[in-house]
């Protein structure tokens, strides 16, 4: 089982300034998985779909989405990505900064993960630390 280090290294973060909408922003999210081969493409394209057809059930809560698809399929080796934008993208409806992509091999293997990167996520302050989009900061959080 892998930990949160090796889950979400440092080269899969990343922070920008604005993206025209949320699919443009799940697909820079992705990319460094893409790029290491660690999903396809039709990963992404199955994340995208589920928003599509199911809704902002993604949103978890104000500006935080865990971007998801079903275990396996696309999926190389588990692994996760996450993108901050410093502008607030709208995803149906929610507004979103954050954009973790979680990619599971199975529906088991990466709750470890999942509960470690949450518990960042739950503190206040390292929260806040994540939507303020200073890449060095988020980094060490995460390592």
């Amino acid at each position: 089982m892998k930990d949160l280090q090796e889950l979400l290294s440092e080269n899969h973060i990343k922070v920008i300034d604005y993206v025209e909408n949320w699919k443009q922003a799940v697909e820079i999210a992705s990319e460094p998985l893409i790029k290491e081969n660690l999903i396809s493409h039709i990963y992404v394209e199955n994340m995208i779909s589920s928003v599509q057809d199911n809704g902002p059930y993604m949103v978890l809560t104000d500006y935080f989405a865990l971007m998801h698809a079903k275990p396996g399929e696309g999926v190389n080796q588990q692994s996760m990505s996450l993108l901050v934008t410093r502008n607030e993208i709208d995803l149906e409806g929610k507004p979103v900064k954050i954009f973790l992509i979680l990619a599971a091999e199975d529906s088991q293997s990466h709750l470890k993960g999942l509960q470690d990167v949450i518990a960042i996520f739950m503190d206040k302050n390292k929260y806040q630390t994540i939507l303020n989009g200073q890449k060095k900061d988020i980094i060490e959080l995460f390592n």
